[in-house]
Protein backbone atom coordinates (compact mmCIF):
# COMPACT_ATOMS: atom_id res chain seq x y z
CA UNK A 1 0.00 0.00 0.00
CA UNK A 2 1.33 3.43 -0.75
CA UNK A 3 1.41 6.58 0.74
CA UNK A 4 -2.27 8.87 0.42
CA UNK A 5 -3.02 10.95 -2.24
CA UNK A 6 -5.08 13.84 -0.18
CA UNK A 7 -6.68 16.80 -2.50
CA UNK A 8 -6.36 18.85 0.41
CA UNK A 9 -3.31 18.71 1.54
CA UNK A 10 -3.99 17.34 5.25
CA UNK A 11 -3.33 14.01 5.96
CA UNK A 12 -5.59 11.55 6.02
CA UNK A 13 -7.13 11.00 9.57
CA UNK A 14 -8.01 6.90 10.44
CA UNK A 15 -9.74 6.30 14.21
CA UNK A 16 -8.90 2.62 15.34
CA UNK A 17 -11.66 1.06 17.57
CA UNK A 18 -10.29 -1.80 18.94
CA UNK A 19 -12.24 -4.65 21.29
CA UNK A 20 -11.08 -3.69 24.93
CA UNK A 21 -9.07 -6.88 24.92
CA UNK A 22 -5.69 -7.51 25.17
CA UNK A 23 -5.85 -9.94 22.01
CA UNK A 24 -7.73 -7.65 19.78
CA UNK A 25 -5.76 -4.20 21.32
CA UNK A 26 -2.54 -5.93 19.96
CA UNK A 27 -3.21 -6.47 16.59
CA UNK A 28 -5.44 -3.28 16.28
CA UNK A 29 -1.80 -1.06 17.21
CA UNK A 30 -0.45 -2.98 14.52
CA UNK A 31 -2.52 -1.93 11.93
CA UNK A 32 -2.27 1.48 13.42
CA UNK A 33 1.42 1.60 13.50
CA UNK A 34 0.93 0.20 9.73
CA UNK A 35 -1.06 3.19 8.69
CA UNK A 36 0.56 5.74 10.69
CA UNK A 37 3.95 4.54 8.48
CA UNK A 38 2.35 5.27 5.48
CA UNK A 39 1.48 8.88 6.11
CA UNK A 40 -1.82 8.65 8.34
CA UNK A 41 -2.72 10.58 11.61
CA UNK A 42 -3.88 7.73 13.98
CA UNK A 43 -6.53 8.11 16.69
CA UNK A 44 -7.01 5.21 18.92
CA UNK A 45 -9.77 4.72 20.94
CA UNK A 46 -9.41 2.56 23.89
CA UNK A 47 -12.35 2.04 26.63
CA UNK A 48 -12.13 4.43 29.20
CA UNK A 49 -11.67 0.93 31.24
CA UNK A 50 -8.65 -0.34 29.63
CA UNK A 51 -7.28 3.86 29.18
CA UNK A 52 -6.80 3.60 33.13
CA UNK A 53 -5.13 0.00 33.05
CA UNK A 54 -2.84 1.03 30.49
CA UNK A 55 -2.00 4.13 32.88
CA UNK A 56 -1.06 1.69 35.96
CA UNK A 57 0.89 -0.35 33.90
CA UNK A 58 3.07 1.85 31.75
CA UNK A 59 3.13 4.83 33.40
CA UNK A 60 1.10 7.81 33.59
CA UNK A 61 2.68 9.72 30.12
CA UNK A 62 2.12 6.53 27.93
CA UNK A 63 -0.30 7.26 26.32
CA UNK A 64 1.05 10.82 25.63
CA UNK A 65 1.30 9.36 22.23
CA UNK A 66 3.06 11.52 19.14
CA UNK A 67 2.38 14.16 17.18
CA UNK A 68 0.08 12.37 14.57
CA UNK A 69 -0.83 9.55 16.96
CA UNK A 70 -2.86 10.32 19.85
CA UNK A 71 -5.35 7.79 22.24
CA UNK A 72 -8.67 8.28 23.29
CA UNK A 73 -10.84 6.87 25.22
CA UNK A 74 -14.93 5.99 25.48
CA UNK A 75 -16.98 4.40 28.52
CA UNK A 76 -17.87 0.90 28.13
CA UNK A 77 -21.36 1.53 29.42
CA UNK A 78 -20.45 -1.23 33.05
CA UNK A 79 -20.09 -0.17 36.40
CA UNK A 80 -16.84 2.21 36.72
CA UNK A 81 -13.89 -0.08 38.40
CA UNK A 82 -10.48 0.11 39.35
CA UNK A 83 -9.96 -3.74 38.43
CA UNK A 84 -7.22 -5.73 36.57
CA UNK A 85 -8.54 -8.01 35.00
CA UNK A 86 -9.92 -8.89 31.66
CA UNK A 87 -13.79 -8.13 31.81
CA UNK A 88 -16.36 -10.29 31.13
CA UNK A 89 -16.57 -11.15 27.61
CA UNK A 90 -20.43 -11.35 26.93
CA UNK A 91 -20.89 -8.27 29.29
CA UNK A 92 -18.63 -6.01 27.18
CA UNK A 93 -20.30 -7.48 24.14
CA UNK A 94 -24.11 -6.49 25.40
CA UNK A 95 -22.51 -2.91 26.88
CA UNK A 96 -20.65 -1.92 24.35
CA UNK A 97 -23.35 -2.33 21.33
CA UNK A 98 -25.62 -1.04 23.54
CA UNK A 99 -23.79 2.35 25.06
CA UNK A 100 -21.04 3.37 23.13
CA UNK A 101 -22.18 4.75 19.58
CA UNK A 102 -23.58 8.06 21.07
CA UNK A 103 -20.08 8.31 23.10
CA UNK A 104 -18.45 7.53 20.02
CA UNK A 105 -20.34 10.31 17.81
CA UNK A 106 -19.42 12.70 20.23
CA UNK A 107 -15.80 12.28 20.03
CA UNK A 108 -15.66 11.98 16.38
CA UNK A 109 -17.25 15.63 16.44
CA UNK A 110 -15.15 16.79 18.90
CA UNK A 111 -11.81 16.13 16.60
CA UNK A 112 -13.55 17.06 13.86
CA UNK A 113 -14.49 20.87 15.54
CA UNK A 114 -11.19 20.85 16.80
CA UNK A 115 -8.34 22.84 14.32
CA UNK A 116 -5.32 20.94 15.93
CA UNK A 117 -5.65 17.65 13.77
CA UNK A 118 -7.20 16.90 10.38
CA UNK A 119 -10.55 15.55 10.14
CA UNK A 120 -11.50 12.02 10.31
CA UNK A 121 -11.38 10.79 7.17
CA UNK A 122 -11.98 6.95 7.37
CA UNK A 123 -12.45 4.28 10.98
CA UNK A 124 -10.77 0.95 11.23
CA UNK A 125 -12.86 -1.17 13.89
CA UNK A 126 -12.96 -4.16 15.63
CA UNK A 127 -15.42 -6.67 14.00
CA UNK A 128 -17.11 -7.25 17.44
CA UNK A 129 -17.54 -3.22 17.87
CA UNK A 130 -19.36 -2.41 14.97
CA UNK A 131 -21.71 -0.09 15.91
CA UNK A 132 -18.71 2.23 14.41
CA UNK A 133 -20.49 1.53 10.97
CA UNK A 134 -23.77 3.50 12.18
CA UNK A 135 -21.41 6.63 13.21
CA UNK A 136 -19.15 5.96 9.88
CA UNK A 137 -22.30 6.18 7.79
CA UNK A 138 -23.84 9.02 9.75
CA UNK A 139 -20.33 11.00 8.98
CA UNK A 140 -20.17 9.69 5.60
CA UNK A 141 -16.40 8.07 5.91
CA UNK A 142 -15.16 4.97 5.18
CA UNK A 143 -15.20 1.88 7.96
CA UNK A 144 -13.25 -0.92 7.53
CA UNK A 145 -14.14 -3.52 9.73
CA UNK A 146 -11.33 -5.73 11.66
CA UNK A 147 -12.33 -9.25 11.99
CA UNK A 148 -8.68 -10.49 14.63
CA UNK A 149 -9.61 -14.37 14.79
CA UNK A 150 -8.54 -16.43 11.50
CA UNK A 151 -10.42 -16.24 8.15
CA UNK A 152 -11.81 -20.12 8.72
CA UNK A 153 -12.44 -19.12 12.46
CA UNK A 154 -14.42 -15.37 10.68
CA UNK A 155 -16.50 -18.08 8.11
CA UNK A 156 -17.82 -20.65 10.47
CA UNK A 157 -19.36 -16.94 12.53
CA UNK A 158 -20.64 -16.26 8.68
CA UNK A 159 -22.34 -19.60 9.10
CA UNK A 160 -23.40 -19.43 12.41
CA UNK A 161 -27.34 -18.89 11.57
CA UNK A 162 -27.68 -21.96 9.52
CA UNK A 163 -26.44 -24.13 12.48
CA UNK A 164 -29.81 -22.82 14.07
CA UNK A 165 -31.43 -22.99 10.98
CA UNK A 166 -30.42 -27.15 10.94
CA UNK A 167 -31.47 -27.73 14.90
CA UNK A 168 -27.25 -28.23 15.39
CA UNK A 169 -27.54 -25.94 18.44
CA UNK A 170 -28.37 -24.56 20.55
CA UNK A 171 -28.43 -28.02 21.89
CA UNK A 172 -31.21 -29.66 23.27
CA UNK A 173 -30.21 -30.48 26.37
CA UNK A 174 -26.72 -31.48 28.14
CA UNK A 175 -26.59 -34.94 26.55
CA UNK A 176 -25.62 -33.56 23.36
CA UNK A 177 -22.45 -32.22 24.57
CA UNK A 178 -21.35 -36.21 23.91
CA UNK A 179 -18.22 -37.36 22.03
CA UNK A 180 -20.70 -39.15 19.74
CA UNK A 181 -22.43 -35.61 19.17
CA UNK A 182 -19.69 -33.56 18.45
CA UNK A 183 -18.54 -35.81 16.02
CA UNK A 184 -21.18 -35.03 13.96
CA UNK A 185 -19.77 -33.89 10.22
CA UNK A 186 -20.24 -30.64 9.42
CA UNK A 187 -19.71 -30.43 5.38
CA UNK A 188 -21.67 -27.72 4.16
CA UNK A 189 -19.49 -24.68 5.03
CA UNK A 190 -18.02 -24.35 1.14
CA UNK A 191 -14.53 -24.49 1.18
CA UNK A 192 -13.93 -25.35 4.64
CA UNK A 193 -13.41 -29.38 4.84
CA UNK A 194 -12.82 -32.50 7.52
CA UNK A 195 -15.08 -30.35 9.85
CA UNK A 196 -16.66 -31.90 12.82
CA UNK A 197 -18.72 -30.04 15.13
CA UNK A 198 -16.38 -29.94 17.93
CA UNK A 199 -14.59 -28.40 15.23
CA UNK A 200 -16.46 -24.92 15.34
CA UNK A 201 -16.11 -21.82 17.73
CA UNK A 202 -17.47 -23.37 21.01
CA UNK A 203 -20.27 -20.40 20.97
CA UNK A 204 -22.50 -22.71 19.39
CA UNK A 205 -22.21 -25.50 22.03
CA UNK A 206 -24.78 -24.26 24.01
CA UNK A 207 -28.44 -25.16 25.70
CA UNK A 208 -29.78 -21.67 25.77
CA UNK A 209 -31.38 -20.43 22.81
CA UNK A 210 -31.02 -16.79 24.20
CA UNK A 211 -27.17 -17.71 24.59
CA UNK A 212 -25.24 -13.83 24.63
CA UNK A 213 -22.48 -14.81 22.57
CA UNK A 214 -24.09 -16.58 20.03
CA UNK A 215 -26.91 -14.31 18.74
CA UNK A 216 -24.27 -11.20 19.23
CA UNK A 217 -21.86 -12.73 16.87
CA UNK A 218 -24.96 -13.71 13.90
CA UNK A 219 -25.56 -9.79 14.47
CA UNK A 220 -21.98 -8.51 14.09
CA UNK A 221 -21.44 -10.82 11.07
CA UNK A 222 -24.65 -9.43 9.35
CA UNK A 223 -23.53 -5.62 10.37
CA UNK A 224 -19.99 -6.49 8.84
CA UNK A 225 -21.41 -6.86 5.36
CA UNK A 226 -21.98 -2.92 5.27
CA UNK A 227 -18.32 -2.08 5.94
CA UNK A 228 -16.42 -0.38 2.70
CA UNK A 229 -13.75 -3.68 3.19
CA UNK A 230 -13.36 -6.65 5.47
CA UNK A 231 -9.61 -7.21 6.95
CA UNK A 232 -7.84 -10.00 8.30
CA UNK A 233 -4.79 -11.23 10.11
CA UNK A 234 -4.09 -13.95 7.83
CA UNK A 235 -2.03 -14.42 4.59
CA UNK A 236 -3.47 -15.87 1.54
CA UNK A 237 -1.13 -19.60 1.22
CA UNK A 238 -2.32 -20.27 4.59
CA UNK A 239 -6.36 -19.73 4.24
CA UNK A 240 -6.72 -19.30 0.32
CA UNK A 241 -9.33 -21.39 -0.02
CA UNK A 242 -11.29 -20.01 2.65
CA UNK A 243 -10.43 -15.91 1.75
CA UNK A 244 -11.53 -16.83 -1.76
CA UNK A 245 -14.77 -17.95 -0.88
CA UNK A 246 -15.21 -15.00 0.63
CA UNK A 247 -13.95 -12.53 -1.29
CA UNK A 248 -17.18 -13.68 -3.58
CA UNK A 249 -19.44 -13.35 -0.87
CA UNK A 250 -18.52 -9.97 0.59
CA UNK A 251 -17.36 -6.58 0.94
CA UNK A 252 -13.89 -6.22 -0.58
CA UNK A 253 -11.88 -8.75 1.78
CA UNK A 254 -8.31 -8.33 2.42
CA UNK A 255 -5.83 -10.71 4.37
CA UNK A 256 -3.49 -8.29 5.58
CA UNK A 257 -1.02 -10.41 7.73
CA UNK A 258 1.30 -11.85 9.47
CA UNK A 259 0.70 -8.44 11.01
CA UNK A 260 4.07 -9.02 13.45
CA UNK A 261 5.87 -9.59 10.22
CA UNK A 262 5.08 -6.82 8.38
CA UNK A 263 5.64 -4.22 11.47
CA UNK A 264 9.24 -5.41 11.98
CA UNK A 265 9.81 -5.23 8.07
CA UNK A 266 8.15 -1.30 7.69
CA UNK A 267 8.72 0.39 11.35
CA UNK A 268 11.97 0.71 12.91
CA UNK A 269 11.86 -1.51 16.44
CA UNK A 270 14.02 2.09 18.27
CA UNK A 271 12.09 4.06 17.24
CA UNK A 272 8.89 6.18 18.75
CA UNK A 273 6.45 4.43 16.85
CA UNK A 274 8.40 1.13 17.24
CA UNK A 275 8.48 1.56 20.95
CA UNK A 276 5.16 2.09 21.51
CA UNK A 277 3.00 -0.94 23.19
CA UNK A 278 -0.51 -1.39 24.69
CA UNK A 279 0.07 -3.93 27.21
CA UNK A 280 -2.41 -3.98 30.21
CA UNK A 281 -0.33 -5.64 32.35
CA UNK A 282 3.14 -4.63 33.24
CA UNK A 283 5.08 -6.63 31.28
CA UNK A 284 8.31 -8.77 33.18
CA UNK A 285 11.57 -8.17 30.81
CA UNK A 286 13.75 -9.86 33.11
CA UNK A 287 12.40 -13.02 31.59
CA UNK A 288 14.64 -12.35 28.77
CA UNK A 289 17.85 -12.03 30.73
CA UNK A 290 17.09 -15.19 32.22
CA UNK A 291 16.38 -16.92 28.34
CA UNK A 292 19.53 -14.90 27.54
CA UNK A 293 21.42 -17.83 29.79
CA UNK A 294 19.87 -20.45 28.05
CA UNK A 295 21.47 -22.52 25.19
CA UNK A 296 19.41 -22.30 21.86
CA UNK A 297 16.49 -24.15 21.37
CA UNK A 298 16.23 -25.52 25.33
CA UNK A 299 13.03 -23.59 26.68
CA UNK A 300 9.69 -24.72 27.06
CA UNK A 301 7.41 -21.48 26.41
CA UNK A 302 4.20 -21.84 28.60
CA UNK A 303 1.23 -19.26 27.62
CA UNK A 304 -2.55 -19.07 27.81
CA UNK A 305 -3.24 -15.97 26.49
CA UNK A 306 -5.17 -13.31 28.28
CA UNK A 307 -8.66 -14.15 28.09
CA UNK A 308 -8.85 -18.42 28.81
CA UNK A 309 -9.16 -19.73 32.30
CA UNK A 310 -8.58 -22.69 34.02
CA UNK A 311 -9.56 -24.31 37.78
CA UNK A 312 -6.75 -24.21 40.46
CA UNK A 313 -6.79 -28.34 39.55
CA UNK A 314 -6.21 -27.91 36.47
CA UNK A 315 -2.72 -25.08 37.26
CA UNK A 316 -1.63 -27.95 39.41
CA UNK A 317 -1.96 -30.77 36.77
CA UNK A 318 0.02 -27.99 34.51
CA UNK A 319 2.80 -27.70 37.40
CA UNK A 320 3.51 -30.86 37.90
CA UNK A 321 3.43 -31.98 33.94
CA UNK A 322 6.05 -29.29 33.67
CA UNK A 323 8.18 -30.78 36.42
CA UNK A 324 7.89 -34.12 35.14
CA UNK A 325 8.87 -33.05 31.52
CA UNK A 326 12.56 -32.46 32.82
CA UNK A 327 12.85 -29.37 30.48
CA UNK A 328 13.64 -25.82 31.04
CA UNK A 329 10.25 -23.57 31.05
CA UNK A 330 9.30 -20.36 30.73
CA UNK A 331 5.52 -19.95 32.47
CA UNK A 332 3.45 -16.81 32.15
CA UNK A 333 0.72 -17.03 35.22
CA UNK A 334 -1.17 -13.52 34.67
CA UNK A 335 -3.01 -12.59 37.72
CA UNK A 336 -6.56 -13.78 36.47
CA UNK A 337 -5.30 -17.08 35.27
CA UNK A 338 -7.12 -19.37 37.92
CA UNK A 339 -10.85 -18.78 37.89
CA UNK A 340 -12.65 -17.91 41.34
CA UNK A 341 -10.63 -19.97 43.29
CA UNK A 342 -7.31 -18.92 44.92
CA UNK A 343 -4.16 -19.64 42.45
CA UNK A 344 -1.32 -21.76 44.40
CA UNK A 345 1.66 -23.32 42.87
CA UNK A 346 2.48 -26.27 44.75
CA UNK A 347 5.61 -25.21 46.89
CA UNK A 348 6.78 -28.98 46.16
CA UNK A 349 6.95 -27.92 42.57
CA UNK A 350 8.82 -24.63 42.82
CA UNK A 351 11.59 -26.54 44.92
CA UNK A 352 11.52 -29.68 41.92
CA UNK A 353 12.23 -27.34 39.38
CA UNK A 354 13.85 -24.01 40.99
CA UNK A 355 16.85 -24.61 37.98
CA UNK A 356 14.76 -24.69 35.42
CA UNK A 357 12.69 -22.45 35.49
CA UNK A 358 11.27 -19.10 35.13
CA UNK A 359 7.66 -17.86 36.30
CA UNK A 360 5.72 -14.44 35.11
CA UNK A 361 2.41 -12.80 35.43
CA UNK A 362 2.85 -11.11 32.29
CA UNK A 363 6.13 -10.88 29.29
CA UNK A 364 6.32 -9.19 25.67
CA UNK A 365 5.40 -12.75 24.21
CA UNK A 366 6.69 -11.86 20.33
CA UNK A 367 10.41 -10.84 21.82
CA UNK A 368 9.97 -14.25 23.89
CA UNK A 369 9.01 -16.03 20.86
CA UNK A 370 11.83 -14.63 18.51
CA UNK A 371 14.30 -15.75 21.71
CA UNK A 372 17.18 -18.48 20.13
CA UNK A 373 16.64 -20.43 23.94
CA UNK A 374 12.85 -20.96 23.25
CA UNK A 375 12.56 -24.54 21.80
CA UNK A 376 8.96 -24.96 22.45
CA UNK A 377 5.74 -23.07 23.05
CA UNK A 378 2.42 -24.63 24.73
CA UNK A 379 -0.04 -22.52 24.27
CA UNK A 380 -4.37 -22.07 24.06
CA UNK A 381 -3.35 -21.37 20.42
CA UNK A 382 -5.29 -18.12 19.88
CA UNK A 383 -4.63 -16.72 16.69
CA UNK A 384 -2.46 -14.06 17.48
CA UNK A 385 0.07 -16.80 19.79
CA UNK A 386 -0.54 -18.88 16.55
CA UNK A 387 0.49 -16.55 13.89
CA UNK A 388 3.65 -14.97 16.75
CA UNK A 389 5.17 -19.25 16.09
CA UNK A 390 5.64 -18.39 12.33
CA UNK A 391 9.68 -16.33 13.88
CA UNK A 392 10.64 -19.25 14.75
CA UNK A 393 8.75 -22.28 13.40
CA UNK A 394 10.94 -23.82 10.48
CA UNK A 395 8.39 -25.29 7.29
CA UNK A 396 8.32 -28.79 9.18
CA UNK A 397 7.21 -27.38 11.90
CA UNK A 398 4.78 -25.13 10.22
CA UNK A 399 3.40 -27.95 8.39
CA UNK A 400 3.03 -30.58 11.44
CA UNK A 401 1.77 -27.43 13.36
CA UNK A 402 -1.40 -26.40 10.63
CA UNK A 403 -2.08 -29.59 9.45
CA UNK A 404 -2.93 -30.47 13.04
CA UNK A 405 -5.70 -27.43 13.37
CA UNK A 406 -7.29 -28.68 10.21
Amino acid sequence: MGSPAVSSGQKPHVVCVPYPAQGHINPMLKVAKLLYAKGFHVTFVNTVYNHNRLLRSRGPNALDGLPSFRFESIPDGLPETDGDRTQDTPSVCVSTEKNCLAPFKKLLRRINNGDDVPPVSCIVSDGVMSFTLDAAEELGVPEVIFWTNSACGFITFLHFHLFIEKGLSPFRDESYMSKEHLDTIIDWIPSMKNLRLKDIPSYIRTTNPNNIMLNFLIREVERSKRASAIILNTFDDLEHDVIRYMQCILPPVYSIGPLHLLVNQEIDEASEIGQLGLNLWREETECLDWLDTKTPNSVLFVNFGCITVMSAEQLVEFAWGLAASGKNFLWVIRPNLVVGEAMVVPSEFLAETADRRMLASWCPQEKVLSHRAIGGFLTHCGWNSTLETLRWCSNDMLAMFFGAAY
